[in-house]
């Protein structure tokens, strides 16, 4: 099984890579294949709410989404980590989930009415990671949220959210040996529902054919 990391801060050494890399490389002593990606990398811009995806559930925008989709697709989990920039994600999360609108499917005469792809070809996995410079949890606002809504709305279970608090420097949680624990257990947590889902599906399997 897969699990794909995405890293929305702009430093490659930084506190939030760190820490998606911690949870990653518990997921790897665990057996699985994992892979991290940095948005800052890609050329992401903005949804146009052009409704282009409608019926083709592709995005018209030809940039470095592309490059990400196939990663996005062919994943069976996330690890997604966010810093706190003025009380919320980072820029280039917000527009990397702009533009995963289209994976989401309305009916056609009632938009009250939806699903993901996600959902229809099998609910995928995440975990959140979000951290703050700040000492309280309210002065990170609504990072957290801003990741886990979207994603449960995309058709992921978030099985673990990891808040982490007191983090500027860059390279600070390596130091910060609480922060690292929370993401490798978060990493654990997320091998475990991964392999429970395959020992699952595999006894599941079997019952059909006696």
């Amino acid at each position: 099984m897969k699990v794909l990391g995405i890293i929305g801060s702009r430093r490659k050494n930084g506190n939030t890579a760190i820490l998606v890399k911690a949870a990653l490389k518990a997921l790897e002593k665990e057996g699985l294949s994992t892979h991290a990606i940095f948005l800052e990398d890609y050329d992401i811009k903005g949804c146009l709410g052009c409704e282009g995806c409608r019926d083709t559930f592709e995005c018209v925008i030809k940039d470095g989404m592309q490059e990400i989709y196939p990663l996005i697709l062919g994943s069976d989990a996330i690890v997604m980590g966010s810093p706190t920039h003025f009380y919320n994600i980072s820029s280039s999360v917000s527009a990397f989930f702009e533009r995963c609108y289209n994976f989401e499917i309305f009916d056609k005469n009632d938009r009250s009415v939806w699903l993901s792809i996600n959902e229809v070809q099998g609910i995928k996995y995440a975990v959140s990671i979000a951290v703050c410079e700040q000492q309280k949890e309210e002065d990170m606002g609504f990072t957290a949220e801003a990741m886990n809504m979207p994603l449960k709305a995309l058709g992921y279970r978030v099985v673990d959210t990891v808040k982490v608090l007191r983090l500027f420097e860059e390279g600070a949680a390596l130091r910060e040996g609480r922060a690292l624990i929370q993401a490798t257990k978060a990493g654990e947590k997320l091998a475990k529902t991964l392999k429970l889902r395959k020992t699952t599906e595999t006894r599941l399997e079997l019952r059909k054919r006696t």
